[in-house]
Protein backbone atom coordinates (compact mmCIF):
# COMPACT_ATOMS: atom_id res chain seq x y z
CA UNK A 1 0.00 0.00 0.00
CA UNK A 2 1.40 3.39 -0.95
CA UNK A 3 0.83 6.10 1.60
CA UNK A 4 -1.13 8.61 -0.44
CA UNK A 5 -4.01 9.51 1.89
CA UNK A 6 -4.86 8.80 5.48
CA UNK A 7 -7.12 5.90 6.28
CA UNK A 8 -8.10 4.59 9.69
CA UNK A 9 -5.54 2.04 10.91
CA UNK A 10 -6.55 -1.21 12.57
CA UNK A 11 -6.53 -1.21 16.35
CA UNK A 12 -3.18 -2.33 17.72
CA UNK A 13 -3.56 -5.80 19.22
CA UNK A 14 -1.05 -8.04 21.03
CA UNK A 15 1.14 -10.00 18.63
CA UNK A 16 4.37 -12.00 18.57
CA UNK A 17 7.18 -10.76 16.36
CA UNK A 18 10.12 -12.90 15.18
CA UNK A 19 13.35 -11.54 13.69
CA UNK A 20 15.68 -13.88 11.79
CA UNK A 21 19.28 -12.68 11.94
CA UNK A 22 20.29 -14.80 8.98
CA UNK A 23 23.81 -16.16 8.58
CA UNK A 24 25.63 -18.41 6.12
CA UNK A 25 24.95 -16.10 3.17
CA UNK A 26 27.14 -17.34 0.33
CA UNK A 27 27.81 -16.56 -3.31
CA UNK A 28 25.26 -19.21 -4.35
CA UNK A 29 21.79 -17.68 -4.49
CA UNK A 30 19.91 -20.98 -4.45
CA UNK A 31 21.68 -21.98 -1.21
CA UNK A 32 20.81 -18.63 0.36
CA UNK A 33 17.15 -18.98 -0.57
CA UNK A 34 17.04 -22.55 0.73
CA UNK A 35 18.63 -21.56 4.02
CA UNK A 36 16.30 -18.58 4.45
CA UNK A 37 13.32 -20.91 3.98
CA UNK A 38 14.70 -23.34 6.56
CA UNK A 39 15.06 -20.52 9.07
CA UNK A 40 11.55 -19.22 8.39
CA UNK A 41 10.15 -22.67 9.12
CA UNK A 42 12.28 -22.87 12.25
CA UNK A 43 11.05 -19.49 13.46
CA UNK A 44 7.46 -20.56 12.84
CA UNK A 45 7.67 -23.26 15.54
CA UNK A 46 7.07 -20.55 18.16
CA UNK A 47 3.93 -19.49 16.25
CA UNK A 48 4.76 -15.79 15.73
CA UNK A 49 2.21 -13.60 13.98
CA UNK A 50 4.93 -11.88 11.91
CA UNK A 51 8.38 -13.09 10.80
CA UNK A 52 11.07 -10.74 9.45
CA UNK A 53 14.18 -11.48 7.37
CA UNK A 54 17.19 -9.14 7.02
CA UNK A 55 18.32 -6.87 4.21
CA UNK A 56 19.69 -8.62 1.08
CA UNK A 57 19.17 -12.15 2.34
CA UNK A 58 19.64 -13.86 -1.04
CA UNK A 59 23.02 -12.37 -1.98
CA UNK A 60 26.30 -11.16 -0.54
CA UNK A 61 25.97 -7.55 0.62
CA UNK A 62 27.69 -5.09 -1.70
CA UNK A 63 26.80 -2.73 -4.52
CA UNK A 64 28.84 -4.79 -7.00
CA UNK A 65 26.66 -7.83 -6.23
CA UNK A 66 23.24 -6.22 -6.56
CA UNK A 67 22.95 -6.25 -10.40
CA UNK A 68 24.22 -9.85 -10.53
CA UNK A 69 21.65 -11.20 -8.07
CA UNK A 70 18.74 -8.94 -9.10
CA UNK A 71 15.37 -10.54 -9.87
CA UNK A 72 12.34 -9.18 -11.67
CA UNK A 73 9.29 -8.91 -9.42
CA UNK A 74 6.91 -6.67 -11.41
CA UNK A 75 4.61 -5.95 -8.46
CA UNK A 76 2.01 -3.20 -8.88
CA UNK A 77 0.51 -1.91 -5.62
CA UNK A 78 -3.23 -2.40 -5.44
CA UNK A 79 -3.28 -5.07 -8.14
CA UNK A 80 -3.42 -8.86 -7.58
CA UNK A 81 -0.04 -10.50 -8.03
CA UNK A 82 0.23 -13.90 -9.70
CA UNK A 83 2.92 -15.77 -7.75
CA UNK A 84 2.83 -18.64 -10.24
CA UNK A 85 3.91 -16.33 -13.06
CA UNK A 86 6.57 -14.49 -11.05
CA UNK A 87 10.10 -14.46 -12.47
CA UNK A 88 11.53 -14.15 -8.95
CA UNK A 89 12.61 -17.37 -7.26
CA UNK A 90 12.98 -15.47 -3.99
CA UNK A 91 9.38 -14.22 -4.17
CA UNK A 92 8.14 -17.73 -4.90
CA UNK A 93 9.97 -19.12 -1.87
CA UNK A 94 8.77 -16.35 0.44
CA UNK A 95 5.18 -16.78 -0.69
CA UNK A 96 5.34 -20.53 -0.20
CA UNK A 97 6.91 -20.20 3.26
CA UNK A 98 4.35 -17.64 4.46
CA UNK A 99 1.51 -19.88 3.29
CA UNK A 100 3.03 -23.02 4.81
CA UNK A 101 3.55 -21.26 8.15
CA UNK A 102 0.24 -19.38 7.99
CA UNK A 103 1.98 -16.21 9.11
CA UNK A 104 2.70 -12.69 7.94
CA UNK A 105 6.20 -12.41 6.47
CA UNK A 106 8.41 -9.41 5.74
CA UNK A 107 10.89 -10.88 3.29
CA UNK A 108 13.86 -8.75 4.23
CA UNK A 109 15.04 -7.30 0.95
CA UNK A 110 16.48 -8.52 -2.33
CA UNK A 111 18.01 -6.74 -5.31
CA UNK A 112 15.17 -6.13 -7.79
CA UNK A 113 15.52 -5.37 -11.49
CA UNK A 114 12.69 -3.22 -12.78
CA UNK A 115 10.50 -5.01 -15.32
CA UNK A 116 10.37 -1.98 -17.62
CA UNK A 117 13.89 -0.58 -17.33
CA UNK A 118 17.41 -1.56 -16.38
CA UNK A 119 17.09 0.07 -12.95
CA UNK A 120 18.02 -2.05 -9.94
CA UNK A 121 16.39 -1.44 -6.55
CA UNK A 122 16.86 -2.73 -3.02
CA UNK A 123 13.34 -4.05 -2.41
CA UNK A 124 11.40 -5.39 0.55
CA UNK A 125 8.34 -7.58 -0.11
CA UNK A 126 5.51 -8.51 2.28
CA UNK A 127 3.27 -11.60 2.31
CA UNK A 128 0.06 -12.41 4.15
CA UNK A 129 -0.66 -15.82 5.76
CA UNK A 130 -2.23 -16.98 2.49
CA UNK A 131 1.09 -16.41 0.72
CA UNK A 132 -0.12 -13.41 -1.26
CA UNK A 133 2.36 -10.63 -2.05
CA UNK A 134 0.50 -7.59 -0.73
CA UNK A 135 3.07 -4.78 -0.31
CA UNK A 136 6.61 -3.75 -1.10
CA UNK A 137 9.10 -0.99 -0.39
CA UNK A 138 12.01 0.10 -2.55
CA UNK A 139 14.80 1.60 -0.46
CA UNK A 140 14.40 5.35 -0.80
CA UNK A 141 17.75 6.63 0.48
CA UNK A 142 20.86 5.11 -1.07
CA UNK A 143 23.80 4.33 1.18
CA UNK A 144 26.52 6.58 -0.21
CA UNK A 145 29.08 7.24 2.50
CA UNK A 146 32.82 7.87 2.72
CA UNK A 147 34.42 7.85 6.17
CA UNK A 148 38.18 8.18 5.52
CA UNK A 149 40.19 5.25 6.79
CA UNK A 150 37.09 3.29 7.81
CA UNK A 151 34.48 2.65 5.12
CA UNK A 152 33.50 3.78 1.64
CA UNK A 153 30.30 2.45 0.12
CA UNK A 154 28.37 3.81 -2.87
CA UNK A 155 25.01 2.13 -3.50
CA UNK A 156 24.21 4.70 -6.18
CA UNK A 157 26.85 3.11 -8.42
CA UNK A 158 24.43 0.26 -9.13
CA UNK A 159 21.09 1.06 -7.44
CA UNK A 160 18.22 3.47 -8.02
CA UNK A 161 16.29 4.94 -5.09
CA UNK A 162 12.59 4.23 -4.63
CA UNK A 163 10.04 7.02 -4.80
CA UNK A 164 7.24 5.95 -2.43
CA UNK A 165 6.64 5.56 1.30
CA UNK A 166 4.82 2.36 2.17
CA UNK A 167 2.89 0.55 4.88
CA UNK A 168 0.59 -2.43 5.12
CA UNK A 169 -2.32 -3.37 7.37
CA UNK A 170 -2.74 -6.64 9.23
CA UNK A 171 -5.53 -7.56 11.63
CA UNK A 172 -3.23 -6.62 14.54
CA UNK A 173 -1.32 -3.50 13.41
CA UNK A 174 -0.46 -1.01 10.71
CA UNK A 175 3.20 -1.55 9.88
CA UNK A 176 5.45 0.94 8.12
CA UNK A 177 8.36 -0.13 5.95
CA UNK A 178 11.87 1.15 5.37
CA UNK A 179 15.28 -0.31 4.60
CA UNK A 180 18.51 0.33 6.50
CA UNK A 181 19.78 3.84 5.52
CA UNK A 182 16.16 5.07 5.40
CA UNK A 183 16.31 5.25 9.22
CA UNK A 184 18.69 8.22 9.08
CA UNK A 185 15.99 10.37 7.50
CA UNK A 186 13.43 11.11 10.25
CA UNK A 187 10.83 12.43 7.85
CA UNK A 188 10.04 8.93 6.61
CA UNK A 189 9.32 7.68 10.13
CA UNK A 190 7.36 10.83 11.03
CA UNK A 191 5.11 10.50 8.01
CA UNK A 192 4.56 6.80 8.63
CA UNK A 193 3.59 7.49 12.25
CA UNK A 194 1.18 10.27 11.30
CA UNK A 195 -0.38 7.98 8.74
CA UNK A 196 -1.31 5.63 11.58
CA UNK A 197 1.59 3.16 11.73
CA UNK A 198 2.04 1.67 15.19
CA UNK A 199 5.27 -0.18 14.39
CA UNK A 200 8.02 0.46 11.85
CA UNK A 201 10.16 -2.41 10.60
CA UNK A 202 13.32 -1.78 8.59
CA UNK A 203 15.47 -4.69 7.37
CA UNK A 204 19.02 -3.34 7.60
CA UNK A 205 22.73 -4.09 7.53
CA UNK A 206 24.78 -1.53 9.45
CA UNK A 207 28.53 -2.10 9.44
CA UNK A 208 31.29 -2.24 12.04
CA UNK A 209 31.84 1.53 11.85
CA UNK A 210 28.28 2.85 12.00
CA UNK A 211 26.78 -0.05 13.95
CA UNK A 212 28.45 0.59 17.32
CA UNK A 213 27.70 4.31 17.04
CA UNK A 214 24.19 4.54 15.69
CA UNK A 215 22.33 1.20 15.29
CA UNK A 216 20.61 1.26 18.67
CA UNK A 217 20.63 5.06 19.01
CA UNK A 218 18.69 5.63 15.80
CA UNK A 219 16.09 2.97 16.57
CA UNK A 220 15.47 4.28 20.06
CA UNK A 221 15.33 7.83 18.72
CA UNK A 222 12.79 7.04 16.02
CA UNK A 223 10.69 5.05 18.53
CA UNK A 224 10.64 7.86 21.11
CA UNK A 225 10.15 10.70 18.61
CA UNK A 226 7.13 9.00 17.10
CA UNK A 227 5.88 7.01 20.11
CA UNK A 228 5.73 3.69 18.31
CA UNK A 229 7.50 0.33 18.21
CA UNK A 230 10.60 0.21 16.02
CA UNK A 231 12.57 -2.79 14.77
CA UNK A 232 15.53 -3.48 12.50
CA UNK A 233 16.56 -6.96 11.33
CA UNK A 234 20.21 -7.44 10.35
CA UNK A 235 22.16 -10.24 8.70
CA UNK A 236 24.49 -12.11 11.04
CA UNK A 237 28.09 -10.95 11.12
CA UNK A 238 30.42 -12.84 8.78
CA UNK A 239 34.06 -11.79 9.15
CA UNK A 240 35.01 -13.81 6.05
CA UNK A 241 32.78 -11.62 3.86
CA UNK A 242 33.86 -8.31 2.35
CA UNK A 243 31.08 -6.44 4.23
CA UNK A 244 30.90 -7.11 7.96
CA UNK A 245 27.36 -6.58 9.26
CA UNK A 246 26.94 -5.29 12.81
CA UNK A 247 24.16 -7.74 13.69
CA UNK A 248 22.26 -7.00 16.93
CA UNK A 249 18.76 -7.15 15.42
CA UNK A 250 16.38 -5.58 17.90
CA UNK A 251 12.92 -4.32 18.83
CA UNK A 252 12.36 -1.05 20.72
CA UNK A 253 9.13 0.06 22.42
CA UNK A 254 7.51 3.55 22.26
CA UNK A 255 9.33 4.64 25.44
CA UNK A 256 12.72 3.72 23.97
CA UNK A 257 13.16 0.47 25.90
CA UNK A 258 14.97 -2.32 24.04
CA UNK A 259 12.61 -5.30 24.26
CA UNK A 260 14.95 -7.85 22.70
CA UNK A 261 18.32 -7.85 20.98
CA UNK A 262 20.37 -10.46 19.16
CA UNK A 263 24.14 -10.89 19.42
CA UNK A 264 26.37 -11.05 16.33
CA UNK A 265 25.77 -14.57 14.97
CA UNK A 266 22.84 -16.30 13.33
CA UNK A 267 19.91 -16.17 15.72
CA UNK A 268 16.11 -15.97 15.88
CA UNK A 269 14.72 -13.60 18.48
CA UNK A 270 11.11 -13.11 19.55
CA UNK A 271 9.17 -10.47 21.42
CA UNK A 272 5.55 -9.85 22.32
CA UNK A 273 4.18 -6.48 21.24
CA UNK A 274 1.98 -5.03 24.01
CA UNK A 275 -0.56 -2.36 22.95
CA UNK A 276 -0.76 -1.08 26.52
CA UNK A 277 2.78 0.29 26.28
CA UNK A 278 1.83 2.12 23.09
CA UNK A 279 -1.32 3.58 24.62
CA UNK A 280 0.32 4.60 27.90
CA UNK A 281 3.22 6.32 26.14
CA UNK A 282 0.88 8.47 24.07
CA UNK A 283 -1.46 9.21 26.97
CA UNK A 284 1.28 10.04 29.48
CA UNK A 285 3.39 12.20 27.17
CA UNK A 286 0.79 13.47 24.64
CA UNK A 287 3.09 14.90 21.97
CA UNK A 288 0.71 13.73 19.24
CA UNK A 289 -1.73 16.38 20.52
CA UNK A 290 0.82 19.08 21.34
CA UNK A 291 2.57 19.69 18.03
CA UNK A 292 2.69 23.34 16.92
CA UNK A 293 2.02 23.32 13.21
CA UNK A 294 1.40 27.06 13.49
CA UNK A 295 5.12 27.37 14.24
CA UNK A 296 6.59 24.68 11.96
CA UNK A 297 5.20 22.66 9.02
CA UNK A 298 3.70 19.18 9.21
CA UNK A 299 5.99 17.05 7.05
CA UNK A 300 3.18 14.51 6.53
CA UNK A 301 1.10 17.03 4.58
CA UNK A 302 1.98 17.51 0.92
CA UNK A 303 2.82 21.05 -0.16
Amino acid sequence: MVMSKFTQPPSLKPFKLALIQLGNISATKSDNIKHAREMILKAAFAKPDLIVLPECFNSPYGHVHFPVYAEKIAFKPGEPYDIGKSESESVKMLSSAAKECSTWLIGGSIPERDANSDNVYNTCTVYNPQGELIAYHRKVHLFDIDIPGKIKFKESETLTGGTTLNFFDTDFARIGLGICYDIRFPELAMISARQGCQILIYPGAFNMTTGPLHWELLQRGRAVDNQLFFSMCSPARDTTAVYHAWGHSMVVDPMGKVLCKAEEGEQIIYTDIDPQVFEEARAGIPITKQRRFDVYPDVSVAN
